[in-house]
């Protein structure tokens, strides 16, 4: 019988989509199982089919679990603002929600061709209103909290203010940027001004000067991953170092809590441990150092305070705000270069190159304070104003990049002492080193020393002993257009929230998306974009008084404000009340099953876990952590084809002639290639693009042969192959499969479009199992033991590969199963039943119209799955190869229930075995049980 893939899929897309087929109720009788894909952003080109492989393998499991009896929750929604929107824009004067709207439809239509079980009523977009509403009230509940470090958790700032009125700062533990100290008496004297300049220092959201990457070019702040070589990865514009007043997020409050929080995820080793980095605990202790001529105290933070006699010179970052102040007028100008040249490197660029050292002398000295010696206080661009104290004691015989830099600078290298007592001049490279001068410490191993010197500061009241996190507070302000508005105005320059009555806060209308003349972000451009106090609704800027009338921010959120909760509104995406109603959040609770890329291990995946620690600290809700099991899916990887230019002509050399000429190699698109072949279609080649239309080519065999190479399938690599095409040729089933099957999950593989003729081979074998020519014909007679081994066989392994998502496993599983109930001709009701729903997580629509065409008239999505009944899998009998000194000579079969001694005895009664011994008697006869018997004679 025909398989008409095309026909069947359209069926049953209809199907689900008109009967809702996916749509989750909150149904608390039911257990419940939460399966996630990371939050897509829709752009322009659609999907290529490396993006699905993800979505497949979450869509089995979910099918999987329904299948089990799980209430399931598989939603999907767009991660829809962000900056390629906004360039877009900028270009085409196109409004950024046109065409966000435009791809959004386009990925919509794609998912739904392949056929993914989505809850489709739950969709959230985070460009929405009705979504960013509750982004913004997020935001307001963070500017309006502390963080407790006695009761280790966010508090309303209501609490902070109470402590603050009964007793000052005394007693108090909090996180914040400065350490202040006030009375009772004073705070309640302040001014409405100066205390909500007190509460900036200690909200967990709050406003400050902080070192950002900008980008003049694109007019915005860029995160470190937006920002590769020095230049913007949109665009490939330059960016520089810059302090700006920004919004920021205290994530750093929840370090200890982070880091902590990973045992009890299971998660990818390699993913915990980038955290684990990323957050960057140290132990050891804060110093301060003072400076010669200069009331100014440089403070460090070192984690080998035993160290501290070996310390010659004294390092700070560029950005460190005692530059300028202890800058001798010889050194300005070097100095003042040197921080120019830095700005131009971003932070990564700068922790990246670890061997070449630079730096500038500020013509001042610190004081050593155990030694009393005199210091050179240096700038360089390996120490960062953000991790620690944004200055370093250089001890070049014990670190190495303070070693390459004493050297560079012919500075002071002091020798060490190892606890075995041996001296080395460059002992950098171990940890148990202990630096000479000290009569105290010479001896001790570098952990006693640790602790004595800890001590040593302590007394002298110049440091203590501390913990020190590399995680710096998330930079919240862009200076763009296509975000969330920060639900904030101003008043005698303090920053006060919107009701929430009012939000969402939506975007203004703006004549053009780029900064104002007066290098305001873009919603500096729009003219009804200000707050009426009195009146409580936003107004006309022109009506900007400073009294009744004030200005609104002007930056927006960045991208990841939208999706570091979007899992919470899926649990009740329509509610205006609340960002998600308590008790739907406690039924349920974590995701169970989260999978997406690894590139967001310190973005997203921190972030995510930032604002559930903190909405748990509030109350609103109950479980500490977002995501407890999570995948990393590999890429699917692209054959890409090149063409070989000679340098200086518009000349194109085949692949196999290119060393008799100088030449530079161009990507060119695999749809110019003829056939599957890697053979161009040079007149396809000539009309591709203008710039080749008068390309002339060096041809061997009258052929122009490319090169060809695997790498990451990518538009800007013209190596993308449409999921479109492919479920068009192969359906969206063989896709589906086809994914799956080309090797573990977790793993990175490459595509090739010929391998599709094999799974679609199979289908269509799958298919004619219920056919009997052109006639549908399932049989209700028994079957045979036989075909129940096979099923049940399959049920085993297919359980096992799905619970360890090993899907790849399970489709060679499929094949193996269809091929050899094909052989017996099975057609029997009571295994090809059981068999389409086994099928039908990885290929639902084929295996729908078989449910359709047994009888049933429900989708086959909620039928059980098979039960496995050991009982088929227990062999009857087992054929023993019967092998004489090592050579098999027959098979004997006999009863699987024999022990390996009648085994035994029943081979040597054997008439064949009685003729080869010839009377002999053997030496030796070795039984393994249910595989093999061998005779030594």
């Amino acid at each position: 019988m025909f398989y008409d893939h095309q026909q069947i899929e359209k069926k049953w897309q209809k199907y689900w989509e008109e009967n809702q087929t996916y749509k989750t109720s909150d149904t608390p009788e039911k257990p419940k199982f939460y399966v996630l894909d990371m939050f897509p952003y829709p752009s322009g080109a659609g999907l290529h089919v490396g993006h699905p492989l993800g979505y497949i393998a979450s869509d089995i499991y979910a099918r999987y679990k329904r299948h089990q009896g799980f209430n399931v929750l598989h939603p999907v929604g767009y991660d829809s603002f962000g900056l390629p929107a906004e360039q877009y824009a900028i270009q085409t004067g196109q409004h950024p929600a046109v065409t966000t709207e435009q791809n959004i439809t386009r990925y919509e239509e794609q998912l739904r061709k392949i056929g993914f079980s989505f809850d489709w009523s739950r969709e959230v977009r985070t460009s929405d209103p009705s979504y960013y509403k509750w982004t913004q009230w997020i935001f307001i509940q963070l500017f309006h909290s502390w963080y407790n470090k006695t009761a280790d958790k966010a508090e309303s700032i209501e609490t902070l203010v109470q402590h603050f009125e009964a007793k000052g700062t005394q007693g108090l533990n909090a996180q914040q940027n400065d350490e202040l100290e006030f009375t009772a008496e004073e705070w309640n004297a302040a001014s409405e001004i100066d205390k909500e300049d007190i509460l900036l220092n200690y909200r967990l959201a709050y406003r400050a000067e902080t070192t950002v990457n900008w980008c003049p070019a694109l007019g915005t702040v860029l995160a470190n991953d937006e920002v590769k070589d020095g230049k913007s990865e949109r665009g490939g514009y330059p960016v520089y170092q810059k302090k700006m007043m920004q919004w920021s997020m205290r994530i750093s409050a929840y370090s200890e809590r982070l880091l902590q929080g990973l045992n009890t995820l299971d998660w990818p080793q390699p993913l915990k441990d980038a955290q684990e980095y990323w957050i960057g605990k140290s132990q050891g202790a804060q110093v301060k150092f003072g400076v010669e001529g200069h009331n100014e105290i440089i403070e460090v933070f070192t984690t080998r305070p035993d160290t501290i006699f070996g310390a010659t010179f004294m390092v700070l970052a560029p950005e460190h705000p005692l530059v300028d102040t202890i800058t001798t007028a010889e050194q300005k100008s070097e100095v003042d270069h040197y921080i120019e040249e830095t700005s131009k490197k971003t932070e990564r660029d700068r922790m990246a190159d670890v061997k070449n050292v630079s730096g500038a002398f500020t013509g001042a000295y610190a004081v050593n304070p155990f030694s009393d010696k005199a210091m050179p206080v240096y700038i360089s661009d390996y120490v960062l104003m953000g991790y620690g104290t944004g200055a370093v004691m250089a001890v070049p015989a014990h670190d190495e990049r303070d070693h390459r830099f004493a050297k560079k600078f012919n500075l002071e290298i002091k020798k060490v002492v190892e606890t075995d007592e041996d001296i080395q001049e460059n002992a950098f490279d171990s940890k148990d080193s202990v630096c000479v001068n000290s009569d105290f410490l010479n001896g001790l191993s570098y952990k006693e020393a640790k602790a004595v010197i800890i001590t040593a500061i302590e007394k002298k009241a110049i440091g203590n002993g501390t913990t020190n996190y590399r995680q710096r507070d998330a930079i919240f302000s862009r200076q763009r257009y296509w975000g969330e508005p920060v639900p904030i105005y101003y008043k005698d320059g303090m920053p006060y929230t919107l009701p929430a009555s009012a939000l969402p806060l939506e975007l203004p209308e703006v004549e053009k998306y780029l900064p104002t003349e007066d290098g305001d972000p873009p919603l500096g451009n729009a003219k009804m974009f200000a707050w009426d106090e009195v009146n409580q609704k936003v107004t006309s800027t022109d009506l900007i008084d400073e009294k009744a009338v004030f200005p609104l921010e002007l930056s927006t959120m960045p991208g990841w404000a939208g999706s570091s909760w979007y899992f919470l509104r899926y649990m009740d995406p329509h509610d205006d009340e609340a960002f998600v109603k308590k008790e739907l959040a406690e039924y349920w609770g974590q995701v169970d099953l989260y999978i997406g890329g690894s590139e967001h291990a310190t973005g997203h995946l921190l972030y995510s876990r930032f604002w559930n620690m903190f909405l748990k600290d509030r109350g609103y809700i109950s479980h500490d952590e977002p995501f407890q099991k999570l995948i990393n899916q590999g890429m699917i990887l692209g054959m890409s084809a090149f063409v070989y230019r000679v340098v200086g002509t518009n000349q194109y050399v085949s692949k196999n002639l290119i060393n008799n000429y100088i030449t530079q190699v161009l990507h060119v698109d695999v749809s110019l290639l003829k056939g599957t072949s890697d053979e161009l279609d040079t007149e396809a080649f000539k009309t591709w693009r203008p710039d080749f239309a008068d390309a002339e080519f060096i041809l061997e065999d009258g052929k122009y042969i490319t090169g060809r190479e695997v790498e990451k399938m990518s538009k800007s690599k013209y190596n993308v192959v449409n999921p479109d095409d492919i479920c068009k040729e192969y359906g969206a089933d063989g896709l589906r499969l086809y994914e799956m099957f080309l090797g573990p999950l977790e793993q990175s593989k490459p595509w090739n479009t010929q391998g599709l003729s094999g799974v679609y081979g199979f289908l269509k074998k799958f298919w004619n199992l219920y056919f009997n020519g052109e006639v549908f014909e399932v049989s209700d007679e028994e079957p045979t033991k036989a075909e129940y081994k096979v099923l049940h066989t399959l049920i085993k392994k297919v359980v096992y590969d799905i619970e360890h998502f090993s899907f790849n496993t399970s489709v060679s599983s499929f094949m193996i199963a269809v091929n050899e109930l094909q052989k017996i001709k099975c057609n029997k009701r009571n295994i090809l039943e059981p068999l389409s729903v086994i099928i039908s997580p990885y290929a639902p629509h084929i295996c729908e119209e078989l449910w359709s065409l047994l009888g049933h008239e429900t989708s086959i999505e909620f039928e059980p799955f098979p039960a496995l009944n050991e009982d088929y899998l227990v062999e009857d009998e087992i054929e023993y190869p019967v092998s004489v000194n090592g050579k098999m000579k027959f098979k004997l079969p006999l009863s699987a229930q024999l022990s390996a001694k009648e085994v035994e005895e029943l081979v040597i009664q054997d008439e064949k075995i009685q003729q080869i011994l010839e009377g002999k008697t053997p030496k030796k006869i070795i039984v393994v049980h249910h595989r093999i018997v061998n005779i030594v004679i």
